[in-house]
């Protein structure tokens, strides 16, 4: 810390006055993570959702679904703020808000280190110009808020603990009460730092972090990291900020991709729509496979490629559409029946009751996966040719089940129609590696039932009044998850029933400008309410478009979609165009796989479709 910081300056106040915020947005949050995981700061400059040590562990600051008495950690002014400018260092997950008031002009500089033995969150006070009388206002929850820590404090460090867990505060101030608070002042030039380490309560204290050496440190890896990114020019800020969010949600240990760092952050304001997404979807971590590979990060390609066999197991038959972050099965689903949930949204979960349902669609996105990553390579694992076989087989003897859809309905089973086209996709991208590679495998026997798979698509799941694919079989209804057939191959992208379904989206799903997943007001998920537009599907009819000719709509929808990122280039899971706020848990894997793909193929005719 500067010198010319005095005693005056370093004065801690004992218990202040909590520094008040109102409920932020959701897209207010930018996401500072160490690939392990990772935590959200509001424009104001407050951590309102942290969990430690991993994405699925307790939080402890839960502020985000409920108020500062769950948990939070604020570092801010102490005067009126008259402005407020956010951005990441380029191409880095370093976060820098700056601030302007009547007294000067401050900058909080918050990231997390990468491949520490345990997690940290660094915050650096930066003097600008003039003096600014600033406050850390530090209240830990441990159990999603639920749990009062003890505070002990022995000279430069702080230790705040309660039962397995243990977090410690050091760095330029020393800090005291409860919540943990001090009062001090920045001038031009001085930098004031706050390190928060986290350790079981059972080991002794880390020893600090060096913050400036950190900071350092932390910078180099995301430059080394980005400079490998291969993005056409006209999309690069978006493509590399994308990638970085998807790496950001990464699970170092193991390689697998939390759908989003957080849970229950809701579909629609005090609906029930609300989910816990700090999990791995095998549909997510196909994506990130196929995201990477198109942008040159082989490296990353075959890591997910590796998740994904680890996850197969030794039986397809097994597959789940989702696992914990180190390949855990049973993620059963819970209430947090004291958090009263973002803008009174209930019930608050963790866990995930859809992961044992039976999705059709996750096979072909894996096999979609496996086709990438053996063109990736020069020799394929030996469990490959057993792993595609044994997907091939699985499909094979269940593309006839009903399912619950790639949206996870809570409703009844049903034939819909863009399961079954992913059943038709697993088996194609099986053949094309079998061929390829040329396994000792049934290929003709393949292909048959592939096609079979085919001529039910086209006499149960087409509607030749409507002239288009509906939801499921029998239906009049539209679901988006029918425009990959405009990407798939399945029929040429000028074939008049391609056509037909994208413009039926148009008509029925396509609202104010977005792209919603279903009309929800039949009850088709099993529940009640509304959701918002879909970003994901949005970015879908981008590529549909380009498929089918269509340019300059793909070109103002993927503007109009890319212009709702927040400040700092992050996307949730839907945005509402009516309140004109984004909505769901944030930020969102899906649609920034989704903006990535999409941007590939506005730039370029890709070599490869996908299916989402």
């Amino acid at each position: 810390m500067n010198e010319a910081l005095t005693t005056e300056h370093r004065t801690a106040a004992r218990a202040p006055a909590e520094i008040r915020e109102e409920q932020p947005l959701i897209e207010d949050h930018a996401l500072i993570g160490d690939l392990g995981t990772a935590a959200l700061v509001t424009r104001g400059g407050r951590i309102d959702w942290l969990c430690l040590p991993r994405f699925d562990s307790p939080a402890c600051f839960t502020a985000l679904l409920g108020t500062t008495e769950h948990g939070h950690w604020t570092i801010a002014p102490r005067v009126e703020i008259r402005k407020t400018q956010r951005r990441y260092r380029p191409e880095t997950l370093i976060l820098e808000t700056e601030w302007t008031t009547e007294h000067g002009t401050v900058r909080i500089i918050d990231f997390m280190p990468p491949h520490q033995e345990y997690p940290s969150v660094i915050r650096i006070v930066e003097g600008i110009e003039g003096e600014v009388p600033m406050r850390s206002s530090l209240r830990a929850r441990f159990g999603y808020g639920q749990v009062l820590p003890r505070v002990d404090t022995s000279g430069e460090l702080t230790t705040i603990s309660a039962g397995p867990d243990a977090l410690y505060l050091s760095g330029d101030l020393t800090a005291s009460a409860q919540p943990v608070s001090s009062d001090f002042v920045v001038r031009r030039g001085d930098r004031v730092s706050f390190v928060l380490t986290w350790r079981p309560s059972h080991l002794p204290p880390p020893r600090p972090l060096a913050a400036a050496l950190a900071e350092r440190e932390t910078m180099r890896y995301w430059t080394e990291w980005s400079s490998r990114i291969r993005a056409p020019k006209q999309y690069r800020d978006l493509i590399v900020r994308s990638l970085i969010t998807l790496k950001a949600c990464t699970y170092e240990p193991t390689g697998g991709i939390v759908a989003a760092p957080t849970t229950s952050l809701p579909e629609q304001m005090g609906g029930e729509r609300n989910w816990d997404y700090r999990f791995c979807w095998l549909r997510d971590a196909s994506l990130t496979l196929l995201s990477f590979q198109r942008a040159g990060m082989g490296n990353e390609a075959r890591q997910f490629g590796q998740w994904l066999r680890r996850a197969i197991a030794g039986d397809p038959r097994q597959i789940q559409i989702m696992y914990g972050i180190a390949g855990e099965r049973r993620l059963t689903e819970q209430n947090l029946d004291w958090l009263p949930g973002y803008g009174d949204s209930r019930p608050v979960h963790v866990g995930n009751g859809a992961y044992d349902q039976f999705q059709l669609d996750v096979f072909g996105e894996v096999a979609a996966a496996f086709l990438t990553q053996s063109r990736l390579m020069e020799e394929v694992p030996p469990d490959a040719e057993r792993a595609v076989s044994g997907i091939a087989e699985v499909v094979m003897t269940s593309w006839r089940r009903q399912d619950r859809g790639i949206w996870e309905m809570r409703g009844p089973d049903r034939s819909f129609t863009g399961s079954k086209i992913s059943a038709w996709f697993a088996l194609d991208c099986c053949v094309k590696i079998a061929r390829e590679r040329g396994f000792d495998v049934p290929i003709e026997h393949w292909e048959k039932e592939r096609d079979a798979i085919f001529d039910e698509i086209m006499t149960r799941g087409f509607d030749k009044e409507r002239g288009c694919f509906t939801q499921y079989y029998g239906s009049k209804e539209m679901d988006a998850s029918l425009l990959p057939i405009a990407f798939v191959d399945m029929l040429p992208s000028d074939d008049p029933r391609v056509i037909g379904t994208v413009e039926a989206v148009e008509k029925d799903l396509l609202k104010n400008g977005f792209v919603l997943r279903y009309v929800t007001t039949g009850h088709v998920d099993g529940l009640e309410g509304e959701e918002g537009a879909f970003l994901a599907c949005s970015f879908w009819l981008v590529r549909a478009y380009v498929r089918i000719g269509r340019r300059a709509d793909a070109e103002k929808l993927f503007d109009r979609l890319v212009s709702l990122c927040n400040d700092v280039g992050l996307l949730a899971e839907e945005y509402d165009p009516v309140g004109k706020r984004h909505l769901g848990n944030f930020p969102q894997a899906f649609s920034h796989l989704a903006l990535i793909q999409a941007a590939y193929d506005l730039a370029e005719r890709p070599a490869e479709m996908t299916l989402h």
